[in-house]
């Protein structure tokens, strides 16, 4: 059977850089950190009082008021940038077989300030079981999905990934393969993820996963840095067309780029930390590039995890430098979370629409907030350190990795 092939047609980006597809890449490409202190909630009481916010961001300025209230943020996250990315595609919803359009969405953790505030309000109570009837559609991983299919009609597959941080990357990857295989024209794919909460910064806090640089937020996320002290919470959503090329070939769709392999592995070593020597990671790009059909020395650019944790950055780049080789140190490796921080389960959406908005504009975004070199990177790594760097980009690698050894990594080439 012969693969088709999968083009990407429309992107859509809420982040805390930036609350459309082009204030993303702006503020990427001119190194703006997302990290300030937390607005939601009161934390003087928490380890680490900031994080990656989305900013300026009201949700009824794009959904209904009532249908609004009826979603966690997660899911209005979601719409929206389901809602760009559809309209970035220039789709004719009237005239597309719905029945052959899907949405896979990828999600870590879900409504998970909607699962919180119920339960809080139940201890606060007396002890009378009064919970909201919309508490369990509002918290369930795949109402996002579900809703973006509701509202467009779109018949096809429909459901969530589930894999930590790894999630929205996993979608994508889903995505394509049903793509390939036939069964859909059309799927809109991405993740949404809004961990913000006392819950979120509580739980990840006690598991000393996140930076405490409470005197300098926005100099936090600091990947490959020797003073790294862990990862700044984002949220956000980051959304993807991906088509059948004939099919976007036919409408005269734009295409930004082809999506020519997808990888998955296991480090099957521990809950939370890498295997040191990123034997999962290896084996996750090693998977990706020989699904593509691509060498390593075709690998121009590398979107890497980089969550700045000490243990994760080191550990990646060490499995770079096995699986590319001396070509590692032509590739342009950077970290696009020193900016927005870690979005868990929509992390891989956004660093997938980095890498293509990079091949696009030629351009390979910062590591930004790096100013102490760790001596167990290899100097010789170009980590496209503090400043953007012009680049002919033909072919781009984004690699996520998830809580549970979940490791995805995702190809992407130019179409001259």
């Amino acid at each position: 059977m012969e693969l088709k092939r999968v083009v990407v047609t429309g992107l859509g980006a809420l982040t805390p850089i930036g609350n459309t597809k082009d204030e993303y890449w702006n503020g990427l490409v001119n190194g703006k950190s997302g990290a300030a202190p937390i607005t939601y909630f009161d934390t003087e009481k928490f380890k680490t009082n900031f994080a990656c916010e989305l900013k300026n961001f009201v949700a009824t300025d794009f959904l209904d008021r009532k249908e609004a209230r009826k979603m966690d943020r997660f899911t209005q996250y979601a719409m929206v940038a389901s809602d760009e990315a559809i309209a970035d595609s220039n789709l004719d919803l009237d005239k597309v077989n719905k029945l052959r359009v899907g949405v896979v969405w990828g999600a870590g953790i879900g409504g998970l300030e909607t699962f919180q505030n119920e339960v809080l309000n139940y201890a606060a109570g007396d002890g009378t079981p009064r919970f909201n009837p919309f508490f369990i559609p509002k918290m369930i991983a795949d109402i996002a999905p579900g809703n973006i299919s509701i509202k467009n009609g779109f018949m096809g597959p429909n459901y969530t990934t589930v894999s930590a941080c790894a999630s929205s990357a996993n979608a994508l990857i889903d995505a394509l393969n049903y793509i390939r295989l036939g069964h859909c024209d059309v799927i809109v794919t991405g993740g949404s993820e809004a961990a913000v909460t006392i819950a979120g910064m509580g739980g990840f806090n006690s598991m000393h996963a996140l930076s405490t640089r409470n005197d300098s937020p926005e100099t936090a996320s600091r990947p490959f840095d020797a003073t790294r002290d862990g990862f700044v919470l984002g949220e956000g959503a980051g959304a993807l067309i991906l088509e059948e090329y004939e099919h976007a070939k036919a409408r005269g769709a734009k295409i930004y780029a082809e999506v020519v392999g997808g990888g998955l592995s296991s480090d099957a070593y521990h809950m939370t930390a890498p295997h040191p020597d990123g034997i999962g990671v290896i084996a996750v790009m090693k998977n990706c590039l020989e699904n593509a059909g691509l060498k390593p020395e075709e690998v121009d650019h590398i979107n890497t995890h980089g969550t700045s944790t000490p243990l994760g950055d080191v550990a990646e780049l060490k499995a770079i430098k096995a699986v590319f080789g001396d070509h590692a140190k032509n590739i342009n490796i950077n970290s696009t979370k020193s900016m927005t921080g870690h979005l868990l389960g929509a992390a891989g959406a956004i660093e997938a629409i980095a890498s293509i908005l990079a091949m696009e504009n030629g351009t390979v975004p910062p590591t930004i907030n790096h100013t102490t070199v760790d001596e167990n990177i290899d100097p010789e790594l170009n980590l496209t350190l503090n400043k953007p760097q012009k680049r002919d980009i033909k072919v781009a690698m984004s690699n996520t990795f998830g809580f549970g050894g979940h490791n995805a990594c995702v190809l992407f080439k130019k179409i001259d």
